[in-house]
């Protein structure tokens, strides 16, 4: 029998993904108040941050509302879409 040991190195590699972007779309239908109402239930963000994104979305036509993994933005952007706003995600570039 030999008296070596065999030892085992072991890397674990982690690639860190580019985040998700949900993007709410200005549309005819919905009204500022609501587009800001809905964004702090969904969020939780306080009426400041809801109102200029809110303003985003009505002046440029859309607006990054949150930035995260995808499995999150998903949920997100359904949520969003049960309260009737025009939403989608992309890959953060």
């Amino acid at each position: 029998m030999s008296d070596t040991a065999t030892i085992h190195q072991t890397k674990e590699l982690t690639e860190t993904q580019a985040p998700w972007n949900v993007i709410v779309h200005d549309d005819p239908v919905n009204l500022m108040g609501y587009v800001t109402f809905v964004l702090m239930k969904i969020f939780g963000y306080n009426e400041q941050r809801s109102t200029k994104l809110m303003l985003e979305v009505h002046e440029q036509g859309l607006s990054v509302v949150w930035s995260g993994e995808l499995e999150k933005a998903e949920f997100y952007a359904q949520q969003l879409q049960l309260h009737q706003l025009k939403t989608s995600i992309e890959i953060s570039e």
